[in-house]
């Protein structure tokens, strides 16, 4: 594990979104192995998604990353979509597959493979459009702050969805349910929180890079989203496979929560 936290300035310094993206987002490794991890984050998201209640007109994600894996079933259920990240680089390598543009990274495997989740692989193409038009704003966030997109004020959203991001942006505990509290502000009374978190996790690494993460248990999730507003209404977790040099994740939490009508 890294001898200390990688903050905000580690991430928008030296932070290689196309590197990170073809360590841990191909469908297969180099050596033809099945990327389990992405594999059963893809099928989570699928079915959180595919819950009551989980539809409406704008979803956020906070904390994108350079990916569109977790909003690949999102966009089905959404008509709008905004996407936050801290990192300028991570957030011009999302539009670059947004708007299509050459050097982008490769999402059509992924694609494909959630296209099959929902009963038809052919569609990869309809879906790809789909979320390129429905993806209206990429914003740069900073969840430590009370308002997380300041100085811009977003309406509040029907969802909010954060995948494997908290995780890595906070320093501590306080810090992890004080984040909560602030993307939870970004949704309505009624509105739900879907999140993908790792556990028992220290560090992950690609690169020749290591960045840090915070450690954490299924009940010290479930605890900061029950205190930032919600209820959590649907929480699974599955083991990660041991063995993996590029980090120490022992465990994935996959919840839904629903923002309680008033704050007590």
């Amino acid at each position: 594990a890294p001898a200390a936290f990688t903050g905000a300035d580690v991430y928008q310094r030296s932070f290689d979104p196309q590197e990170y993206l073809k360590e841990f987002y191909s469908l297969s490794d180099s050596q033809g192995q099945p990327n389990t991890f992405l594999m059963q984050n893809l099928r989570s998201l699928f079915k959180m998604f595919s819950l009551d209640g989980l539809r409406g007109d704008t979803l956020i994600d906070v904390g994108c990353g350079p990916t569109i894996y977790q909003l690949l079933s999102a966009c089905e259920h959404f008509q709008e979509i905004i996407a936050l990240d801290y990192t300028d680089q991570n957030r011009r390598e999302l539009e670059k597959w947004l708007k299509n543009e050459a050097g982008a990274f490769d999402w059509k495997p992924v694609v494909k493979y959630v296209c099959e989740l929902e009963g038809d692989r052919e569609k990869w193409a309809e879906k790809e459009e789909k979320l390129r038009k429905k993806v209206r704003q990429v914003l740069k966030c900073d969840v430590t702050k009370a308002n997380p997109t300041d100085p811009v004020s977003l309406p509040p959203a029907d969802c909010i969805v954060s995948t494997l991001c908290l995780e890595a942006a906070c320093k501590d505990l306080a810090t992890f349910r004080s984040a909560l509290r602030n993307i939870g502000g970004l949704v309505k009374p009624g509105g739900h929180l879907v999140m993908v978190t790792v556990l028992r996790e220290t560090y992950y690494a690609f690169n020749k890079q290591v960045f840090s993460c915070l450690y954490l248990e299924k009940n010290m999730v479930e605890e900061a989203v029950e205190g930032a507003g919600f209820d959590v209404k649907f929480s699974e977790v599955q083991t990660y496979l041991a063995g993996d040099i590029r980090t120490d994740c022992e465990a994935v939490l996959s919840l839904v929560a629903r923002r309680r009508a008033s704050i007590t």
